[in-house]
């Protein structure tokens, strides 16, 4: 078994330094999008903080998930 969790860190590593960009480009936009959607669900519709922060981390961590396919996607066909 331990074998198998060591192979399995080093093909996670292995994922992780082959996608490095396109992680931190995810990540920034993540945390930059928190701070706006926070702000805007806040500003716009009155909603209580707790309301606005919840909806600031859950949408944007679907929106990365998104970007970082869709920029693998682009980076694979236009590259």
């Amino acid at each position: 078994m331990q074998s198998v969790q060591a192979y399995s860190v080093r093909q996670f590593q292995q994922w992780v330094n082959n996608n490095a960009g396109s992680l931190l480009r995810a990540v920034i936009y993540t945390i930059g999008h928190f701070f706006i959607a926070a702000t805007c669900v806040w500003y716009f519709t009155g909603a209580s903080f707790s309301a606005a922060i919840t909806d600031a981390v859950v949408e944007p961590l679907i929106n990365g998930l998104w970007y970082f396919v869709l920029d693998r996607f682009w980076a694979s066909r236009f590259s």
